[in-house]
């Protein structure tokens, strides 16, 4: 660091922390984050607490502070062998509550209660119980990406990167798989599963389209493509790959591509290039508004004031929690 920012004290002894996102992170940008990263180092032994932050987290929070990062299923396992007293999720409500299902004994915050997500307002437990009495028998498998009242009415929960297990796991040929309509499209076509829809779309991932595929090849004919399920099929088909998030962390990782693009949440590729600075990285993202709503200074409120706790009726928990579990032994 230079002898500037080092002249600030909480700049100087938090320098191992801000040599994880130099990359990404311009250091003069760093001293507005050090005394917050500072503190919530210090309030999360305090508190005996860690954070979980999801792979679109910007990179302070994903690579300074948490202690479990990862994709909805990540999450989602890990979280049911944390040894803490108080769960903070860098995320979007679902996941915390996903995370209070898993630890009912635990505290679990969430630093902004408006995070939200467009896929889990977009049906309620009613949707789910209408849907059921239209298709009688059929199994009705839901994404992760819902509140706790509509993974009660469910059989069985999914992500992204496990919906194609799910869905072969059941031995039918005909489901109902909400909320998410493009992801139930994508899944359909590899699993050969007839896949009843619901009308339900991420605000991220629906705004690509198949020309913006075909205009990122023609401008960067040697980038590799990898695009998350939730975008439209015709997306999907343009892309060399579709994948969670992790699945694409692991492409990459693993495959190393000079040039790639990550059809998805603008963070994702920022957190892989701190890590991976020598690949280059086309950005034709697009933010979430709910996951930005999370930054160092509110997860540190969070821990401060130990808000905003997560809460779920004990009658809906036990009935959600099956069908997490479920997913989880698949």
């Amino acid at each position: 660091m230079s002898d500037t920012l080092a002249a600030s004290t909480a700049v100087e002894r938090t320098a191992h922390l801000y040599e994880k996102v130099r990359h990404v992170i311009p250091e003069v940008e760093w001293a507005v984050f050090a005394d917050d990263a500072e503190a919530i180092l210090r309030l999360k032994a305090e508190r005996n607490a860690v954070v979980l932050a999801h792979n679109y987290q910007t990179p302070e929070i994903f690579h300074c502070v948490s202690d479990i990062v990862g994709d909805s299923l990540a999450l989602a396992r890990e979280a049911q062998h944390v040894d803490a007293d108080v769960i903070v999720l860098a995320g979007v409500h679902f996941m915390a509550e996903t995370a209070k299902l898993l630890n009912p004994r635990k505290t679990v915050l969430i630093p902004d209660p408006r995070a939200g997500c467009s896929l889990a307002e977009s049906i309620t437990a009613a949707d789910v119980r209408s849907l059921r009495a239209a298709h009688p028998g059929v199994p009705v498998v839901t994404y992760v990406n819902t509140s706790a009242d509509v993974k009660a009415e469910s059989d069985i929960c999914c992500t992204s990167g496990n919906a194609v297990k799910v869905i072969e796991s059941l031995g039918v040929d005909r489901v109902i798989m909400i909320p998410d309509e493009f992801l139930a499209q994508n899944i359909s076509r590899q699993t050969g599963v007839e896949v009843i829809t619901w009308a339900g779309r991420c605000e991220v991932h629906e705004r690509f389209a198949a020309g913006d595929i075909r205009q990122l090849r023609a401008s960067h004919p040697e980038a590799v493509i990898l695009a998350h399920p939730e975008c439209p099929p015709e997306v999907v088909a343009e892309a060399d790959l579709s994948g969670s998030t992790a699945q694409m962390l692991d492409f990459v990782v693993q495959r190393h591509p000079r040039q790639v693009a990550l059809i998805t949440e603008c963070s994702m590729s920022d957190n892989i290039a701190a890590q991976h600075p020598e690949i280059d990285f086309v950005r034709p993202c697009n933010l979430c508004p709910h996951m930005k709503r999370n930054s160092l200074a509110k997860i540190r409120r969070s821990l401060e004031t130990m808000t905003h706790e997560v809460t779920i009726d004990p009658t809906v928990a036990d009935r959600a929690r099956a069908a997490v579990d479920r997913m989880l032994s698949v």
